[in-house]
């Protein structure tokens, strides 16, 4: 079956599924709300499942030279930087059949971005503020803040967390406020002296709080995430903006490679984290979700926008397997619920193993990795497996 689909939502995940539904002979139309697509400077981590949708497409090469390769991931208590895991990524991609990957989600929204002009000219439309949608026998369509609806075979939801797709179709929803935020900076190494992070996928533990450090750029760039757990509540921000010596009191007396990080950057953004349960339904008739429109993550698996690009495989092949739209958008929630719920579970799980306080939670959770670290057993492998070897175009 062949047809166009109508993407609202010119992200991460909105450009890949334009770029899947091409790969699989259809035509897509993108609906962007803002003036022009970008992004807001910070990382991302794309693990090798993500990476196998992105070599389909045939562009891994270019997110390779844009990107980072860490050499290991490590495990650090954050005051003392001792060293509690270690895991080498060396053979990730014999193992998981393709490499880990850290890149400026400014460089990964322009490598989509520019394959989706190339490749359907005239498909981007942006400064379009999607309202909702409507649907015929035959076709859907996206309304539209200004301007004429825009119409198709299917309309994909990948318009986020605030999605007017999703609030249409299931109504508006109250999400939970996990008592964590997030802050958010990117610092020129150069600027870092002997503080540069190490070449590793780096997770530093605290009490009720954690740091992760990276680097982006082939090297010339590090990344700086720290959670920090808090009382009251807070706006569901991505571009709110805190302070230098707000970060610093969250992070005081942490080892110097998270304390210079925080005094180097220019911009120090507050990202306040919900969570959502998974939700029961993503499709109506002809209107479907994807991504965070449909299973916001926490960031604690570094899945967020992986799992929309698999998303974004899955749905594009199944519209062009099946006989029926209906059996497709069936499918594609069928294949894709349980994985992104599991997904969902291990972020959140994750959080609570990061932030442990007590001398008893310290050795129930950091002990046993201390150990395999020593013993140098695979564990991370029995861990990741499931996720990291997963490919949806095999």
């Amino acid at each position: 079956m062949t047809g166009k689909a109508i993407i609202a939502g010119g992200g991460i995940g909105g450009l890949t599924a334009a770029l899947c539904l091409h790969h699989f002979g259809w035509d897509a139309c993108v609906c962007e709300q803002a003036e022009a697509i970008a992004e807001v400077g910070a990382g991302i981590q794309i693990s090798p499942n993500g990476m196998k949708v992105l070599r389909a497409l045939g562009l891994d090469e270019a997110v390779l030279a844009a990107g980072f390769r860490p050499k290991a991931a490590e495990f650090r208590g954050g005051t003392s930087g001792r060293l509690i895991f270690r895991e080498s990524m060396a053979g990730y991609e014999a193992k998981y059949g393709a490499p880990y990957v850290h890149i400026h989600r400014a460089d990964l929204i322009a490598i989509l971005q520019q394959a989706v002009e190339e490749r359907m000219p005239g498909a981007i439309h942006t400064h379009r503020q999607v309202t909702g949608y409507g649907q015929g026998a035959d076709s859907a369509w996206l309304t539209l803040a200004d301007g004429p609806q825009i119409s198709g075979d299917v309309v994909i939801g990948a318009d986020g967390i605030h999605s007017a797709i999703r609030t249409q179709m299931l109504g508006a929803e109250k999400p939970r406020f996990t008592g964590n935020i997030a802050w958010r900076a990117v610092v020129p190494v150069e600027k870092l002296g002997l503080h540069v992070p190490d070449p590793v996928a780096g997770v530093w533990f605290g009490e009720g709080k954690h740091a992760v450090t990276y680097l982006l750029r082939g090297g010339k760039l590090a990344n700086f995430v720290g959670v920090v757990e808090r009382d009251e509540r807070q706006s569901e921000s991505w571009t709110e903006q805190g302070t230098r010596e707000q970060v610093l009191a969250d992070f005081a007396d942490w080892h110097p490679i998270v304390t210079t990080l925080i005094e180097q950057a220019e911009a120090h953004y507050r990202w306040a984290l919900f969570d959502r349960k998974p939700l029961s339904q993503w499709v109506d008739g002809r209107v479907v979700l994807l991504g965070d429109a449909c299973h916001p993550m926490l960031p604690f698996m570094a899945q967020g926008a992986v799992q929309a690009m698999e998303d974004g495989y899955v749905l594009a092949r199944l519209l062009a397997e099946s006989d029926s739209v209906s059996d497709a958008l069936t499918g594609y929630f069928a294949k894709r619920h349980d994985r992104t719920s599991r997904v969902q579970m291990a972020a959140r799980r994750n959080g609570d193993l990061f932030h442990q306080r007590t001398p008893l939670g310290k050795l129930t959770t950091h002990g046993p990795m201390m150990a395999a670290n020593r013993l140098k057993l695979d564990v991370a492998d029995r861990r990741l497996a499931w996720l990291y070897g997963h490919d949806v175009t095999a």
